[in-house]
This record gives structure tokens, C-alpha cells and sequence, in this order.
């Protein structure tokens, strides 16, 4: 089970490139797709799932092109948009029947595997309700459920954690983690805990430019040795963050204990080990820096 993307690159009608040179293979696992608003990743995903054709390079599942063959990834597909959709008239058996004959899914076997599925995301009990009664949090837990409606082998989750209270998104990223085993999934979100507790790989994405593909831990020891905790009075915070880039601040008797990346330490701060989210900004931040330099030069 192989998906590569080569050299991919999406212009758009306005001229503007959403994603350029872009390029990744992925095998089973969780890849976290980490980066800003604007950034690239929902226009790579709706390639990835032949909504939308790249402008240039190619995606290949297994082998095959999907700008040639857009079935072959297709038919083995799950994908969560961020913006999902649901039909409020219908309950969820009738909604995740209605999807299963789209998939063209045998009517036996969608039988069960909606009982299954209603009872993974904790639904069974509203079963007959409609949707247009169920709040933010239950229409994102049928829109996981009809993602795995036929056992997918490419899974593409976009901000899937979003309205779900915290119960709901540890049990979302335990079920993330036990589905990938044998499939490639694409988690893409602005969670970065949700990318902590599940991902194997992270692909950060930048201005549609791919700035890092690396495990957690790799990233992670890029930034150590740069985070530092540091104690200042509230009237200098303002100061520090024109200075310096502050992850976090947490105010207490003493003063405001403000966290920072930077490549020494300021008079009176401490190392801390880095964070994941420590790790996105340092190299979001290293990535610009180059940017404008080679703008400079």
C-alpha cells in the first residue's frame, strides 16, 4: 500500500499557487498535516481525493495515476471534509444508508457495519433522531462514522476533532491509532495534540511549500536546546513578544512565566524540553526566515 505524491503543484484562476513542488510518499500510518490558514493542506487533500486536479506532477495509488485513474483510489477511499454536510431530515441509519448505496456497498453487509459503526462513535442510542437535531459535535461523529462506512484504506480527516468535547477527542485519536495499522491515514488539523497522540509522521506545510516530513521525534530534537522558560513582570511582556518568538504564557504571584524559542536564552531563563508545538513554530519560523533571506540575497 504505497500513495505518492511527485512534484505536485495547484494554480488556481487568481493566479495564485496553493501548492508548488509538492511531494510525499506515505505507507500505513498516521501522517499529521500540520500548517497555517491558507496554507495548502485542504487543496492537497481534495487532490488526493480526485475533487480537485493538480496543475502540474502526479498522485499515484498503488501505482496508479489518479488524473488517469481517479477509481482506483475511489473506491478504497474515506474522507471527512472540514466542511461536512449532513441532510437534517434524515436519522443516521437512513443518512449512512443513503451514503453506503453512493459507495455502492452490498445492502447486507451495510446492514452490520452501520450497527458497528453507530456504536464506535457513540451514537446508537440517537440512531432514529434526525440530524438536523444533533448538535455540532454528534454531526461530526456520524461524518466519522460515514468515512469508515467501507473500511477505507486511504482515510483523509479534515479537522475531525472539531465540536467534539474532550472524551470525544481521546476517543477519536485512540480510534485513529487502532485503524493504522493497515492503512495510510491523513489527519490534517490545527489540534497539534491531536497530531501528538497519533501521528507517526508529520508533513508541515507552508505557503504550499512541504517545510518538513519527519517522525515527532526528529522534529522535536530540531528544537531542543531552543525553548526556554523565562519569569517577567507583566509590563514587559509586550517588549518580549516584539523580541522574541513566545510559544505560551501562563501568569502566577511571581510574575508572567513566558515561553520562548530562540537560539540563546535571555538574562534569567531556563531550558525546557521542547513541545510538538514548540517543534511547528521553530521550524514555521526557521522556514521564513530563510524565505526572506533568499528574498535578500
Amino acid at each position: 500500500m504505497q500513495l505518492i505524491i511527485d512534484k505536485v503543484g495547484k494554480l488556481y484562476q487568481s493566479k495564485v499557487w496553493a501548492l508548488r513542488n509538492f511531494s510525499l510518499e506515505l505507507r500505513p500510518g498516521v501522517l499529521g498535516l500540520l500548517g497555517p490558514n491558507g496554507a495548502g493542506k485542504t487543496t492537497l487533500m481534495n487532490i488526493i481525493a480526485t475533487i480537485t486536479r493538480a496543475t502540474e506532477g502526479t498522485v499515484t495509488w498503488n501505482g496508479a495515476d489518479l488524473k488517469r485513474q481517479p477509481d482506483a483510489v475511489r473506491a478504497v477511499l474515506g474522507y471527512l471534509p472540514q466542511d461536512f454536510g449532513v441532510y437534517p431530515n434524515l436519522n443516521a441509519v437512513e443518512f449512512l444508508e443513503y451514503f453506503a448505496a453512493v459507495k455502492g456497498l452490498d445492502a447486507a453487509i451495510t446492514r452490520r457495519r452501520i450497527d458497528e459503526l453507530l456504536q464506535l462513535v457513540n451514537l446508537a442510542d440517537v440512531r432514529k433522531r434526525p440530524l438536523g437535531g444533533y448538535s455540532g459535535g454528534m454531526r461530526q461523529r456520524i461524518g466519522i462514522a460515514q468515512a469508515l462506512l467501507n473500511d477505507p484504506q486511504l482515510l483523509i480527516v479534515d479537522e475531525p476533532t472539531a465540536g467534539l468535547d474532550p472524551e470525544e477527542r481521546v476517543r477519536f485519536r485512540n480510534l485513529l491509532s487502532d485503524l493504522s495499522g493497515d492503512r495510510i491515514v491523513i489527519l490534517s488539523t490545527h489540534i497539534v495534540s491531536d497530531v501528538e497522540a497519533t501521528a507517526t509522521e508529520i508533513a508541515l506545510i507552508s505557503g504550499g511549500i512541504l517545510v518538513a516530513h519527519a517522525p515527532p521525534e526528529e522534529l522535536l530534537r530540531a528544537a531542543e536546546g531552543r525553548v526556554w522558560e523565562w519569569v517577567i513582570p507583566s509590563a514587559e511582556l509586550s517588549a518580549a513578544k516584539q523580541r522574541y518568538l513566545i510559544s505560551g504564557t501562563v501568569r502566577r504571584a511571581d510574575g508572567v512565566h513566558v515561553r520562548l524559542l530562540a537560539e540563546s536564552a535571555p538574562a534569567g531563563a531556563v531550558p525546557v524540553a521542547a513541545t510538538l508545538e514548540d517543534a511547528y513554530l521553530h521550524c514555521l519560523s526557521t522556514h521564513r526566515t530563510h524565505l526572506a533571506e533568499a528574498k535578500a540575497g
